[in-house]
């Protein structure tokens, strides 16, 4: 029996059909007593792993919420307000302009809160969005070069300073990779 059909009772549609073609056998009471205690052993230990995975969950999950007129970040832009709460877990935000094509209710998990700080000088940052609502990152400059050495080859690494980000988020690239998307910035001298 299946681990779905163990442990909803009732067949999974699915097309397969673990028989060997031709196998017949009649089976007995004592096969049938015995595939049933298998079948309670089965969905007792499912639902403890299940119970055991929900409370790991539980234990783990923070309570977040947020109300009216609270500044929150947004994964891909910056910091938006909200307008709305829409049941337990989702927000309406109030999105710029720029945003329109953006469907303006998000799950709680793609928020995070904006604490504000007297240092912190937010300003709207454009981001040039595709008609998919994707947006690339550009590389702005190259900040460092280094080598690194493995047994039969070196290969030659680049720090990457990306647009709209700080020096602290650079990444690491190859630098043949690189220098084949952005020429450019090889040209510059570094």
């Amino acid at each position: 029996m299946a681990p779905f059909e163990a442990l909803y009772g009732r067949a999974c549609r699915s097309p397969t059909l673990w028989d060997e073609v031709g196998e017949s056998s009649v089976l007995g009471p004592q096969c049938i007593q015995r595939d049933a205690e298998l079948v309670g052993t089965i969905r007792r230990r499912m639902t403890e792993a299940q119970d055991r995975q929900k409370s790991y969950a539980d234990r783990r999950r923070r309570p977040l919420e947020f109300s009216v007129d609270d500044h929150v970040f947004l994964r891909v832009s910056p910091t938006k307000g909200i307008l709305e709460r829409i049941g337990e877990v989702a927000y309406r935000l109030a999105l710029p302009p720029s945003l329109a094509g953006v469907h303006d209710v998000f799950h709680m998990s793609m928020l995070r809160k904006y604490v504000p700080h007297p240092t912190h000088i937010l300003t709207d940052v454009s981001i040039t969005l595709q008609p998919d609502v994707t947006h690339e990152e550009v590389p702005v400059r190259i900040l460092d070069h280094k080598e690194r050495q493995l047994r039969n080859k070196t290969i030659l690494l680049v720090k990457v300073g990306w647009g709209h980000h700080s020096d602290d988020e650079a990444t690491w690239e190859l630098e043949d990779e690189i220098r084949a998307r952005y020429p450019q910035l090889f040209d510059e001298g570094m």
